[in-house]
Order: C-alpha cells, then structure tokens, then sequence
C-alpha cells in the first residue's frame, strides 16, 4: 500500500501531457523525390506551437540557403507551421531545418530532406539549427528551479501563518521576504532569457529588443508577465497581513487562496498541462498539485523556524494543526499525480525505457525517503502533544469536585494525608512530620513513558524536519528536470518519425561472394558492400564496395547490380553502377513498386571468373 501510494505521488511531479510537440508529418514528405519543386513547405505537429523569426532555413544541393517567407501556420491550424519558397528551385535534394516552440514552452528542432526532380550525387550534411547554448540552458534551468523553491516557501509560509495560527510569526518574516523577492528575481531573470532559451543563442540575446519584444507577446510570456501581477499583488497583501493582528480571520485566508492559485496558474498556463488532452482538467489538476506542493514542502521550512523559536506549549497547537494540513496535502498529490500519471506516461515501460521514466524512478527515491522523515517527524509529534492532550482529557475531573468560594486551589482529595491540616505548613509533611513530596492536582498527567524532556522532544522534531526540508529540496529539483525532459507519451509519439536531423533512411547488404578461382594476386572470394539509398519507392542511389578475403579493398574488373519484384513480376532492373575509382555507384535506379526485391550482384574477377549471388531488400513507400 504503501509503495504504491509513493509510486503515485512520484508520478504527481511529472505535472505531463503530450509534452514537447512531435513531428507527425511533412509536405513534400522526408527523403521523397517531387517532379516539380513545391511553392511551400508545410509541417504538421502533435500539439500547438509557436513560430520563431528564424523557424525555416532551407539549404540547396549547392548548400547555399535558400531565400523563404515569414514562418506562418497553415490554415489557421496552430499544430502547422508552414513557409513558401521564393523563386526557381534548381533540380537536386534540399535539406530543411526546422525549430519551434512547443506548446509546453521548450524549443523543439529538426530537420528532413525531399528532391526536386532527382537526388544529388551528394546529400549536403543536415544542419538543424543552433543547439541550445550551454550557458543560457544552465541559466534558465537554475532560474526555473529557484522559482520553484521561492514559490513553493512563499505558498508554503503563508498557509502555515494562516492556517496553524503560531502565536509569534516574526520568525517568518525573513523566509517571506527572501521567497518573494527571489521568485521576482528569477520570473525577471526568465523573462529575459526566454529570446535566446527559444532561439538556442547565447544570453547576449536577451538584451535584443525586437526577440524580447517578441517574447512579451508569447504564451510564455504573458505567463510569466502575469506572474509579476500576481507578485505585487502578493506584496501588498503582506504588508496588510504583517500589520494585523486579526490576520486569522476568513477574508484574509481567503485572500491568500486566491493569490496562491493565480500564482500557480501561472506556471500551468503555460507548461504541459496546457497541451495535449483534457486540458481544462489538467489545469485544475496542476495548480491543485503546485498549490498542496507548497503548502506541505514550504510549510516544513516555517515549521523548521517555528521550532526554534517557540515555547513548547505552543508547539502543541501548532505542530498537530500542520500535521493534518500536510495529511491533506498528500492526499491532494496522490489524487492528482494519479490522473497526470495516466495522462502522460503512456505506458509502464516508459518507466524504464525512456530518460524520463528513469527520472521518475529516481524522484521515487526521493519520495520514499522523504515520506519516511514525515513518518518519523509524526511520531515526533505525537510525543510532543502527549502532554498536553493528557492535561486536555483531565481538566474536566478537577471542574467537576465542588470547590467552596475562597477555597485553596491546592485543595488535597479525601483521605490525602494531611487532609485536615488544611494548606498550611503542616500539610507538607506526613503522619510522621516528614517531610513528603509537595502535592499535584489529580488532573496533572504523568509524563507518557519514553517521551523524554520537552527540549528532547523539540530537538528530536527539528532534527526530523531538517531532513524533510533537505530531502524536500532534491525532489523539487529533481521536479524542475522532469518539466523540461520529453514525457514517454511524446516520445513514443516522436520515434514514429526520423531522428530531429537524420537523413534518410539507407539499406547495407553484404554479399559475399565465391569465384572458386583467382586472378594473379586476387582471390576469387571476399564480399560485396552495397548500400541503397534510400530504399524508398522512386529514383534511388547504390554504392557497392568490393573487399577481399583479407578484408582489404580490391579492384574488380566488373560489378552488375539487377533488381526484380517477382511479387509483381517487374524486372530485372538493371541499376548500371559504374567504376568511379575505387567502389562502384549509381544515382539513378527507379523501383517503382513497394514490396521485397530481390537484388543479384555479379562480381566478376577475371576473363573466366565470376559469380552471381541473390539477396532481399525491403523497398518501403
């Protein structure tokens, strides 16, 4: 039961969707060969996105780029992304590099190939774009994850305030106002770095008023423009939560609700819940999620500050009051996690097949150890208000004995030694004038067996904290690499298409070969590389390499490639390589038809010497 309640709250932090957006399709599609050269280029992807000045670079069999038109989205459709070409395409294979903002808010990049009339000798190297700078990446990953912490311990403190009602509150005024000011701080730093994160340039960018003028106009942004409003709203709300000592009534816990949940709305409006399906339910699911993270992780940390500072008596209020918010807390989590679970892993193979399956797999660390310190901090605070919950049960017994007006307080029970001697000093000793313990009411409990002193108990419920707080801290960042690592789901979804920059898809036949004679210095046996390239239906490239049986290159006197499709009773197709000083090659073999060629290489060695040997090869659509 337990672990699989661990297994779901680790699930909780994936906060997914159909996150990072996929590539489903291109018009011309990759690796095809068109008869005519296309007016524009048009992508299709799994989820939303957004376009960038630079989303569409176009290289052509020269690899000089191509001029293009401003990146727009086809057909109103926010999935597309579409540019036209301007002027003659010239015949030979084009290659076209793509970048994108997903839906999510990560950049996403690749790249595909199509040919006008024919393929190229020669396919130019697949540029894909800028990679993401190093620096910038590290930058904004930090700033996400300060956000985070700041967010968390901002909610988290507040709630406790408001919530577990500590009589002294000033050791939470410095976690508050360092929480504020370093979520302003990061949300600024972000906002910056959200030109150069998108265009993968260094963060130089940031200052380029056009890219940040664009950046203000971006579903990111205004998220995160938004959560600026939300911060001055939250200040002022302190500075009236500080200057009133009636700050526990309804309106106010109202009102930091309120700010709690625009604050979170901030980050699911424009990361993964926003995306995929479902997503007004993702929405309330996230900020539900982002809200109980706080208030638990960042009531741990008022917590850890409260129990150094206040007296124990007050820490029996206080302690038993967090406790059951942060019950509840993880119930919100489990219930959550449950249903983001579902709607992003896709599959429980992805747990262990995929980067963030096994991030997952390390948060379930994470969160077992942390759960074990709340465990042992509940224990912790049982100890802690045993004494008070005793005195509590008690009271009523010593209310209810009828106590004349002026009477002692310290009034002994019948039959006490001493009963008649009233509460003068004979009443301190006993039948024998000596002296005997001062007397407790009958309501005063005993101190529970095992509970050790009060400062035993405060130290050893701090020390339980610290570690919750610590291990806290690693889930959170651990969180903030799952937000910006491709889901199982999206991944499934992108390995149906190419690699981002891969060309097209080749086939490698070896084909070994047996004269059983030689020619001077050269054995009558060895193999046959042959590569076909890209073993789609249309015009097609072969290259055949001889090696010999010491597996060193050799020189042959002839190579013949034939294809046939004895499905379709096509062929043979003659593929004409040519010697072209050291392997043999074509660009122009045309296979038709789809299905399973059959291909016979002819090796021959010397005038008499040759040998014919057959293989399959998959040609696909």
């Amino acid at each position: 039961m337990l672990l699989g309640t661990v297994l779901v709250l680790l699930l909780a932090g994936a906060v997914p969707a159909s996150a990072h957006a996929a590539l489903r399709g291109t018009d011309p599609d990759d690796g095809s060969v068109v008869q005519r050269a296309p007016r524009h280029l048009t992508l299709t992807f799994t989820e939303s996105v957004g376009l960038l000045d630079d989303s569409f670079r176009v290289f052509g069999p020269d690899q000089r780029r191509v001029p293009t038109g401003e990146a727009q989205h086809a057909d109103g459709r926010s999935d597309t992304a579409r540019v036209a070409l301007s002027g003659k395409l010239a015949q030979g294979t084009y290659t076209v590099a793509w970048r994108v903002v997903s839906a999510d808010s990560h950049p996403v990049s690749g790249a595909f190939t199509f040919s006008v009339g024919k393929r190229s000798a020669t396919t130019a190297q697949v540029d894909t774009g800028p990679d993401e700078d190093p620096l910038t990446g590290g930058l904004h990953d930090a700033a996400r994850y300060l956000a985070y912490l700041a967010a968390a311990l901002l909610v988290g403190t507040v709630a406790f305030a408001l919530l577990c009602r500590p009589a002294d509150t000033s050791p939470l005024r410095r976690p508050l106002v360092a929480a504020w000011w370093t979520l302003l701080g990061s949300t600024a730093v972000l906002l910056l770095l959200r030109a150069p994160y998108e265009a993968g340039a260094g963060p130089a960018a940031a200052f380029d008023l056009s890219a940040l003028e664009r950046t203000l106009t971006s579903r990111p942004g205004l998220a995160l423009l938004a959560r600026l409003a939300v911060l001055l709203l939250t200040a002022a709300f302190l500075l009236r939560l500080s200057g009133r000592r009636d700050h526990h009534q309804p309106v106010m816990r109202a009102a930091g609700a309120t700010l709690a949940v625009a604050l979170a709305l901030t980050w699911a409006a424009a990361e993964h819940a926003s995306a995929g399906i479902q997503v007004p339910v993702a929405m309330t699911s996230s900020v539900l999620h982002l809200v109980a993270t706080g208030v638990w992780l960042g009531g741990l940390v008022a917590l850890l500050l409260t129990l150094r500072r206040a007296s124990v008596d007050a820490l029996t209020e206080v302690v038993p009051r967090f406790s059951r918010i942060a019950f509840a807390s993880v119930i919100v989590l489990v219930v959550t996690g449950f249903y983001q679970s579902w709607r992003g892993l896709g599959s429980l193979a992805a747990l262990t097949g995929t980067p963030y399956g096994r991030l997952l797999l390390a948060k379930l660390v994470a969160v077992t150890a942390l759960l074990l310190a709340a465990g042992y901090s509940r224990r912790w605070t049982a100890r802690l208000a045993a004494p008070a919950a005793a005195a509590r049960t008690a009271v009523p017994e010593r209310v209810a004995q009828p106590v004349g007006v002026g009477a002692s307080a310290q009034a002994e029970e019948p039959g006490e030694p001493g009963e008649s001697g009233g509460s003068g000093a004979s009443g301190a000793t006993g039948d024998g004038g000596e002296p005997r313990e001062p007397h407790k009411p009958s309501g005063a409990p005993e101190p529970a067996p095992g509970l050790g002193d009060e400062d035993t108990r405060r130290r050893g419920l701090r020390r339980s904290v610290l570690v919750e707080v610590a291990v806290a801290a690693v889930v959170l960042l651990i969180t903030t690499l799952l937000t910006t690592t491709l889901p199982g789901r999206a991944q499934a979804e992108a390995a149906q298409r190419p690699p981002a920059g891969a060309l097209p898809p080749t086939t490698l036949v070896t084909v070994p070969f047996d004269t059983g004679g030689s020619s001077g210095t050269l054995s009558g046996r060895g193999t046959v590389q042959v590569t076909l390239d890209p073993a789609r239906v249309g015009e097609n490239g072969v290259q055949a390499v001889v090696y010999g049986a010491d597996k060193g290159l050799v020189v042959v006197p002839e190579v013949r490639i034939t294809f046939t499709l004895p499905s379709r009773k096509v062929g043979p197709i003659d593929a004409g390589v040519t010697d072209v000083g050291g392997y043999w090659s074509t660009n122009s073999v045309n296979l038709p038809l789809a299905g399973t060629w059959t291909m016979k290489t002819t090796v021959r060695v010397s005038d008499v010497d040759q040998v014919t040997v057959s293989k399959q090869v998959r040609i696909v659509p």
